[in-house]
């Protein structure tokens, strides 16, 4: 299978089918020696179909790909030391056709759909009983509803298609956006009849993550009274709650909590999460389980008293937050910044004169701290003045900040380990909460929205601090409920898409973000497709590059 291309052979997917799985958790089954179509008619084998639809996306969430796509590049993040997608964070002139992260996913995205649509064509031929075959066509429209919709929203109208390809494809179409939501609309109202409403196999999509996702696409679509019903009928019509505390959220004791309503799990043997898997991950590559906690850690370990350890991270420092970002927070009412954000190290080793085990000995901070304070201090200091410059761009090594830390997995085995069990939260029902909010103040109805917004606003309130949380209609703007957004959500995958939805992106890119917005134009509200589909297809007449890339 050529996965970076439309390129895509019927059989070549079905020997993705055969080797992988959504997650080892759920059963495998490699009927070895059996064909493509004789697998499609075994229930174990339709099985093994449906879990490797799921396992595509592994490629997006929980991984450096997904979030370079899906927040760099917006009003919260500035590349750190360790950026390796440049191009993505700053929209330089180097983001064009031949850009590695949006190949890959691009290549990615269709192998998904393209089993997907194998798997409900033949459905009917699967031996599975006739309720088992609804539920599983469920899933799979599911499923292809939701690959569509990051292609869609990533690239605009690209190649679409609902038949699997069987044989070489050597021609691609340009298909209208409207034409791709009508699918997602269709997918995901036969998702939404088919799915039960809970699942003994966490990790598959449910009746509600499927009406709380139909909800963000007809919120994205302009759709607000849908959009707002539906949130409305998840958040009252289910067992899904908040957690009390917002710190809660992110323990790795606590990943499978009632306020998630779909996550991509990852296997807590860390050896059963694919990254030797020569099909799926052909050069190891994207680390195999959940690397958001790699990605995020500024380089504490040459910092005095500091040595590298299990409990403060591995260090790729590929992202910093934006000032703005950071100055979102009023972090004497808010409890999410410090459930966010790690700005305290303390001392793991004694070399450094001064400085025990146990000491405070790195301080990061959003304020300015007098000089004569920090001459005072035995720690190291990094405050604003060291970090940033006074419009909000970085100022220094881009190693040394105040750190996004929801992502933190202290249970890994060893220092040097890159993979985490740690699940990736797809849709959780604060973001629902929020969603109605839009499509409440969307429609006019303030008092709608300001419950919704207060409700997730009290739950984050340092105990004590409730009523200094609330907001009233003066405040209430589409530019809010971006802040919120922003304060609830940094980091889980979301941003761009949000910018992009509210027509945002570039307004508020060039307003907070001084590195970015230097460089944003209103083209790259889509993104490159790849040189090599390009190359490959026959008809490059009809199937062209999108505008401003070359």
């Amino acid at each position: 299978m050529k996965s970076s291309t439309i390129k895509l052979v019927l059989t070549a997917s079905l020997l993705t089918v055969l080797s992988t799985a959504c997650d080892k958790q759920l059963d495998e089954y490699n009927p070895s020696g059996l064909t493509a179509e004789n697998v499609y008619t075994t229930p174990a084998g339709f099985e093994t179909l449906v879990n490797a639809a799921y396992s595509y996306t592994r490629w997006w969430y929980g991984k450096e790909d997904g979030y370079a796509l899906s927040e760099l590049g917006t009003d919260l993040w500035l590349r750190g030391a360790g950026d390796v997608y440049p191009e993505l964070t700053d929209y330089t002139s180097n983001l064009q056709s031949n850009q590695k992260d949006v190949d890959t996913e691009w290549g990615r995205l269709y192998a998904a759909v393209n089993v997907c649509n194998a798997g409900i064509k033949r459905i009917g031929q699967s031996g599975m009983s006739d309720a088992q075959q609804k539920i599983r066509e469920g899933e799979l429209r599911f499923l292809r509803a939701f690959y569509y919709w990051h292609i869609v929203e990533t690239w605009g109208g690209v190649h679409f298609t609902t038949e699997p390809t069987e044989g070489v494809q050597t021609t691609a179409n340009k298909t209208p956006i409207e034409t791709f939501y009508k699918q997602i609309f269709e997918d995901l109202t036969v998702a939404t009849a088919n799915l039960p409403a809970t699942t003994t196999d966490y990790g598959r999509v449910t009746k509600p993550a499927a009406e709380a996702f139909l909800a963000k696409m007809y919120l994205t679509r302009g759709q607000n009274k849908e959009a707002g019903d539906l949130a409305e009928k998840v958040i009252t019509g289910y067992t899904f709650a908040l957690q009390p505390k917002y710190a809660d959220l992110w323990s790795m004791t606590n990943l499978e909590n009632k306020e998630i309503v779909w996550a991509v799990n990852y296997s807590k043997d860390l050896n059963l999460n694919d990254r030797v898997d020569a099909t799926l991950y052909p050069d190891g590559h994207p680390r195999g389980a959940n690397n958001g906690h790699l990605l995020w850690t500024m380089k504490y370990d040459d910092q005095p008293g500091m040595t590298r350890d299990i409990a403060n991270g591995r260090p790729f420092n590929r992202y910093m937050p934006s000032l703005f970002l950071l100055n979102l927070f009023n972090e004497k009412i808010d409890s999410r910044y410090a459930a966010s954000f790690k700005t305290v190290w303390i001392a793991n080793n004694s070399a450094t004169a001064g400085i025990k085990v146990g000491d405070t000995a790195v301080f990061a901070s959003k304020y300015i701290i007098p000089a004569s304070v920090q001459a005072s201090k035995k720690y190291r200091t990094w405050d604003q003045s060291k970090v940033y410059k006074a419009n909000g761009a970085a100022a220094g090594d881009r190693l040394h900040y105040v750190c996004l830390k929801k992502f933190d997995d202290p249970t890994r085995p060893t220092v040097a380990e890159e993979q985490s069990a740690r699940d990736a939260y797809v849709i959780r029902l604060a973001d629902v909460y929020l969603v109605s909010a839009e499509a409440a103040f969307k429609q006019g109805n303030t008092t709608k929205a300001l419950e919704r917004i207060n409700q997730v606003r009290q739950r984050a309130a340092i105990p004590g601090k409730e009523k200094d949380m609330l907001i009233t209609a003066s405040d209430l703007s589409l530019d809010f409920i971006l802040d919120e957004r922003a304060r609830e959500l940094a980091g889980e995958q979301l941003r761009w898409f949000d910018l992009k939805r509210t027509n945002k992106l570039v307004e508020r890119v060039r307003k907070y973000n001084p590195e970015a917005g230097a460089n944003i134009q209103d083209y790259h509200t889509l993104r490159p497709i790849p040189q090599r589909q390009l190359d490959a297809i026959q008809n490059k007449a009809d199937f062209t590059q999108n505008p401003g890339y070359n």
